[in-house]
């Protein structure tokens, strides 16, 4: 049924017409044609009678007979093909058939008849309303009469729904008709009435008609008509044009009102000029703001629309419109510079530029916006430069001439009768327009590639930099204050609010700052008050202390960044910095000072001193929270300054009284008293934030103010319920590094900070949340740390350092109680140990709710605690972990009539066999197997054997590989050579570096054993018994008898003893009854330490007696030395006098803070072999060599790095993994690499040591 008869027609007519009768409401109340077309278009979706409407019945029984064959054919295919699984799923066959159905020939067919149909109908309709139209000719007549009465009360606005009004439809004869009618040169009566009659058209019916471009003239024309009427009404239609018709068709009635308003301007009859103000009352300005206002509304909706449409069209809007602005007198013409612009008057409008910011804001149109600007339109930038130049010389010579801040253009009656503009005032809102414009486009390489700018006064041109220092200038040589010419605004036009929010926005765009800000140029120009206040110059500044603030918020922005900070700390040239010219770093941190100590007269008795102080403080704190911003302030002494400073405003805090429960903040707390506990807070998170590096922790606790700053920060936390992930990454970096001294630990725990971590993991691993609405049971965890325990696992693992685990755990018995109840909420780490760990009782057990998930959760806890071995070693011997497990292990066995039958695989047994391999084994990646924790699939789930008691099996031990057989190497023989040399040549020590170098990079396989043993045993010898190269004076010692008993070492150095014998004889480099010679060794170098350390009274559990941990460099050399107890001794007496024993060795200085790896000498972490690699790189190259090795391990380590930072479980990865693949010869050369650098700056540093611990 493809042929439609006549009475087809006139059925589809009648049908059509009750269908848009029934929706008639829907359509007229939509606010644009767009809109009703929506409407339309989703009827079955909104009106619930769709399906009844005939119409509709219609076209579905039409569509039926036309294409339903070809539906059921391509349906029939489609089954059949799917039975044999070439088709799958619902979707896919409703898209295949609906595919093959569009392609058909009956589909095409049918929407051919349809369309020719459709428009026969619709033109029927037309037709007839026409004739109705002509019929109601009177009455129509009267209804325009009554709207013209009351016609357009705000003649540019673009708000009115066309719907709102009788839409006349009209065709192409009547439209050309109307065009005659609107020529200039019929009678003024004609035009009115064809004027009329164009209001009440269809926009989208003119603007495709073929009389379009002749009406377009005419309006244009009629624009200029002396008569108000006229323009009003051609006002009125294309504001209605704009909100209901495409960009396609609107950007010619824009083009059109932007070339009349051009030519206007051009005109002799237009005669504005700035010195004479403007009056907005009076009706001709009036009636031109009103076109621009108009021009401007549509500048800031048409970037929503024109991406949708050919690049030539927005480029017709853009053109016309620079080309507007871009009007100007010729520069020979009297009146030139005095000339009231059009962009004066857009400016009043729009003074932000908002205009250019959405223009500017997508790519698409930004290209097209600046390479008009550069090819034809700079004048516009030029002007706008020129501007703001122009008003800093005015504000200049008015600070100069001691001026009142009245005095300022700006600074205007807050009256809202007053409808005039004076010609400063007009000058300044154009300054401000300029400002806006300029800012935003040096955000984009491409507004930036316009500069330098040519001027006609100045020599040489004007660049991004001279831009950015005029900027930072208007700060401090304009007048600050909150409210300005145009009271009706409630923004802030002041020059140093727009040019801070200009700032900011730069110090947030990478590519901008880096371009803009990081250069000397201008952090000299932020930093002019500050260098004239330090150095008592004579200046002229508005509102010091307002600008110092916005100094110090900029500079804290640009330190905050990367590159910002090395611009800040080193110069925008680090190689060619002078050293009398300071760089910025050292200014601030000078003013930093003089502020703490109050001397800066000029701020003496300030009420915003306090303010200024904090923001200054809080650039220092940007560039100390990192190590390299830390090691340029600590000459200054800082944290003493804010020490001090703290320990006075503390004094005055404590006289504030306590506020009262229920009465008035403000009468129970004085302003004074308020300013004084906000002030003691600033200097306490300063000072807290020194913890964030561990030198800086260092500095923080030679303060004294530890435990307050950790309260501090307690505190905080506990006010905020919700922190940012910046703040909560920045705290998390404090704990950690507080854990990593005792303390630190102390403090975490006096402060309760401990408490609330375990209250809170115990809430979410025992409770769940309480604000959960628990509509269904809680689901069986997947991972075995739930996600929502995540958080607090990592934060654990963070503070459970050496360090804290020692001060919070040593001497203190697990409670074991006989009863546990319920509702007993565990606060503290050893309830932890208790109720997750050590679970050796029913009680304990009964008391979960989530036994397994929570004993999984204390196991992979222990797990990662263990990999710390002096942490193992403390709690196995006081809490006998290894028994627990193993006793756990035994009772979870079949039950068979023979008695005890298998191992129970499940997911705490799996747990408990992999934690007890993990601690009773030592050994490096090649040379301990760990049990795996996941199951596999098969008839084998978990092939990893179990076990009860000791020893262990022996899958679990890697077989040792057959040494080589020794080759002769030509450069170890000119290694050994050098030793036997009986004089030392001059450079004797580089020498041998550089061939011990030589032989690691060509031979490292063979620099081990007896020779690794002889080449350092000797080279340490030689470098003790020079003066140049030792660093400490240990005095005479003689040892004690080689049969000292082992009782007389600690329980944990007696484990560590077992534990290192054991893994020696693994190695075959110890013998039978090797133990008596370790304990020989340790007993020794511990008195002789002793001697060469200060006795200390503390508090601290680690300072009370011996070294806390236990010496794992001194049991490494004892291996190297294959046992040797003497040999050993009289190693390490040499040894403690070089400035390297105290980083590789631990107990030489008693107190350190180190990594994890450091402390015990990577064991469990590298191959024998690469241990003892890394000890003789430090021994022969230098201490520094510590420090590489660790940066090369993260650098071998950099791809799992990634992956676990993203998996969020990098402390994890790093404190239980291996180093797979890390052989330390591979990265000699890196390592040397970093020597050529960092060097310098590392062994001073290093040398310092001595001072830092007297």
């Amino acid at each position: 049924m493809s042929h439609f008869t006549s009475e087809d027609e006139a059925l589809l007519q009648s049908m059509l017409r009750q269908l848009l009768q029934s929706v008639k409401e829907k359509i007229t109340g939509a606010p644009s044609v767009e809109c009703a077309e929506e409407i339309l278009l989703h009827l079955e979706e909104t009106d619930e009678n769709f399906h009844n409407y005939e119409f509709v019945k219609y076209l579905r029984q039409y569509i039926n007979n036309t294409v339903g064959s070809v539906i059921e054919e391509e349906t029939e295919k489609c089954t059949s093909a799917q039975n044999q699984g070439e088709v799958s799923g619902y979707d896919t066959l409703v898209q295949h058939v609906t595919k093959k159905t569009r392609e058909s020939k009956e589909y095409r067919e049918m929407m051919h008849a349809l369309k020719n149909v459709m428009m026969v109908v619709v033109e029927s309709l037309i037709n007839k309303f026409e004739e109705d139209r002509m019929r109601n000719k009177e009455l129509d007549g009267k209804t325009k009469n009554e709207r013209q009465s009351g016609y357009y009360t705000d003649n540019c606005s673009d708000s009115d729904s066309s719907f709102n009004q009788s839409y006349a439809f009209m065709s192409q004869e009547q439209l050309q008709l109307l065009a005659e009618r609107l020529d200039p040169v019929q009678p003024k009566e004609v035009r009115q009435e064809a004027l009329q009659t164009l209001c009440f058209a269809p926009p989208s019916d003119i603007l495709n008609s073929e009389s379009w471009p002749n009406l377009r003239k005419h309006l244009t024309m009629s624009l200029s008509d002396p008569d108000a009427t006229f323009s009003e009404k051609i006002l009125r239609f294309y504001a209605k044009t704009f909100s209901s018709s495409p960009f396609n068709m609107t950007r010619e009635v824009y083009t059109s009102l932007a070339r009349h308003l051009e030519l206007y301007f051009l005109s002799g009859e237009y005669s504005l000029r700035i010195s004479a103000g403007l009056d907005v009352s009076n009706t001709d300005i009036n009636r031109l703001l009103k076109k621009v206002r108009l021009l401007n509304e549509y500048q800031k909706e048409a970037p929503s629309f024109w991406i949708r449409h050919p690049e030539k069209y927005m480029e017709e809007v853009v053109e016309s419109t620079l080309s507007l602005l871009s009007v100007k007198h010729e520069p020979n013409h009297p009146a030139s510079p005095d000339f009231l612009s059009p962009v004066y008057f857009l400016a009043l409008l729009d003074i932000k530029a908002v205009w250019f910011k959405k223009w500017t804001h997508a790519y698409y149109s930004r290209t097209v916006v600046f390479r008009l600007l550069e090819k034809k339109y700079k004048s516009l930038i030029n002007a706008a430069v020129q501007q703001c130049l122009d008003y800093f010389e005015f504000c200049k010579a008015a600070l100069n001439k001691n001026s009142r801040v009245s005095d300022f253009p700006q600074q205007h009656c807050s009256d809202n009768q007053n409808f005039s503009y004076t010609g400063p005032e007009l000058q300044y809102v154009y300054f401000v327009h300029s400002l806006c414009l300029l800012g935003r486009l040096l955000i984009y390489k491409q507004g930036r590639n316009l500069f330098p700018v040519q001027l006609k006064n100045k020599k040489d041109g004007v660049s991004i930099t001279d831009m950015l220092v005029l900027f930072i200038q208007l700060i401090y040589y304009s007048p600050s204050y909150p409210k300005t010419a145009l009271a009706v605004h409630t923004d802030n036009y002041s020059p140093a609010s727009l040019v801070m929010e200009i700032l900011q926005v730069f110090c947030d765009q990478t590519g901008c700052a880096a371009e803009c800000l990081y250069t000397d140029a201008v952090i000299d120009a932020l930093l002019h008050p500050v260098q004239s206040l330090l150095s008592g110059t004579e200046m002229y500044i508005n509102c010091l202390e307002t600008t110092l603030i916005d100094v110090a918020d900029i500079l804290a922005r640009i330190a905050a960044v990367e590159d910002g900070l090395s611009l800040l700390l080193y110069g925008e040239n680090e190689k060619t910095a002078k050293d009398d010219s300071p760089t910025a770093v050292h200014v601030i941190v000078q003013f930093t000072k003089k502020l703490l100590h109050d001397d800066i007269s000029l701020l003496s008795g300030s009420e915003h001193l306090p303010v200024v102080k904090g923001a200054f403080i809080f650039v220092c704190r940007q560039m100390y929270r990192t190590c390299e911003g830390l090691q340029m302030l600590i000459p200054y002494g800082l944290h003493e300054s804010i020490g001090e400073a703290w320990k006075k405003t503390s004094l005055l805090s404590e006289r504030v009284p306590t506020p009262v429960t229920g009465a008035d903040s403000t009468s129970s707390i004085s302003l004074e008293s308020k300013t004084i506990l906000l002030w003691e807070e600033t200097l306490l998170d300063a000072l807290l934030n020194f913890s964030v590096t561990p030198k800086g922790l260092f500095l923080l606790h030679s303060t004294g103010a530890m435990n307050d700053c950790v309260n501090f920060m307690f505190s905080s936390l506990s006010k905020k319920l919700q922190t940012n992930e910046y703040e909560e990454f920045g705290n998390r970096v404090i704990v950690t590094q507080m854990a990593t001294t005792p303390t630190g630990a102390v403090a975490l725990q006096s402060s309760g900070f401990i408490k609330a971590l375990v209250t809170e993991l115990w809430a979410l691993l025992e409770c769940g949340k309480d604000d959960l609405r628990i509509t269904q049971p809680k689901s069986t965890p997947v991972d075995p740390i739930d996600q929502n325990c995540q958080k607090s696992f990592l934060s654990l693992i963070n503070l459970l350092t050496y360090p804290a685990v020692f001060e919070l755990l040593s001497k203190q018995d697990i409670p074991n109680k006989p009863m546990y109840s319920l509702r007993e909420v565990p606060t503290d780490i050893i309830d932890i140990i208790d109720r997750l760990i050590i679970l050796n009782s029913d009680a304990k057990i009964h008391s979960l709710f989530s036994y397994e998930q929570s004993h999984i959760f204390g196991l992979r806890l222990l797990n990662v605690l263990c990999c710390e071995l002096n942490t193992l070693l403390l709690l196995e011997t006081q809490y006998k972990v290894s028994q627990v497990l193993l006793t756990a292990q035994e009772e979870n066995v079949t039950e068979t009539s023979e008695g005890p039958g298998d191992f129970i695989i499940d997911g705490l047994s799996v747990e408990r066999n992999h934690v007890l391999v993990r601690i009773n084994l030592i050994g490096g990646p090649q040379e301990r197997i760990l049990p795996l924790r996941v199951l596999n699939k098969g008839s084998d789930p978990y092939p990893w054997p179990m076990f009860s008691s000791f020893p262990l099996p022996k899958c679990y031990l890697a077989e040792i590989p057959r040494k080589a057989e020794f080759r002769q190497d030509k450069d170890l023989d000119k290694l050994l050579s050098l030793f036997k040399s009986p004089e030392k040549q001059t450079g004797w020590t580089e020498i041998c570096r550089k061939q011990f170098c030589k032989v690691m990079k060509a031979r490292p396989d063979i620099i081990s054993g007896t020779i690794l043993a002889e080449l350092i045993e000797k080279f340490v010898s030689h470098l003790s018994e020079s003066q140049s190269d030792c660093y400490f004076s240990t005095g005479n010692y003689e040892a004690m008898d080689a049969d000292v008993k082992s009782e007389s070492l600690s329980s944990v150095q007696q484990l560590g003893v077992e534990m290192t014998v054991r893994y020696g004889k693994y190695l075959n480099l110890l013998k039978e009854h090797a133990e008596n010679g370790l304990c020989f060794v340790l007993m020794n170098c511990e008195k002789f330490l002793k001697k060469q350390q200060r006795t200390v009274v503390s508090s601290l559990c680690c300072l009370r007696e011996r070294y806390a941990g236990y010496d794992w460099f001194a049991s490494s050399v004892f291996l190297i030395m294959s046992g040797d107890g003497e040999k050993t001794l009289m190693f390490l007496q040499r040894f403690s006098r070089l400035l390297v024993s105290a980083f590789l060795w631990l107990p030489r200085l008693h107190i350190s803070i180190c990594l994890q790896w450091i402390t015990q000498c990577f064991w469990n972490y590298m191959d024998w072999s690469e241990i003892c690699h890394y000890i003789a790189i430090c021994i022969f190259l230098g201490p520094d060599y510590q420090i590489y090795m660790c940066i090369s391990v993260f650098r071998h380590l950099q791809q799992d790095i990634l992956k676990h930072s993203e998996d969020q479980d990098l402390q994890v990865f790093l404190k239980e993994e291996a180093l797979h693949g890390f052989r330390v010869s591979d990265y000699l050369e890196y390592m040397e690499s970093l020597e050529a650098i960092y060097r310098p700056m590392l062994l001073k540093d290093m040398r310092s040591i001595r001072v830092q611990n007297t």
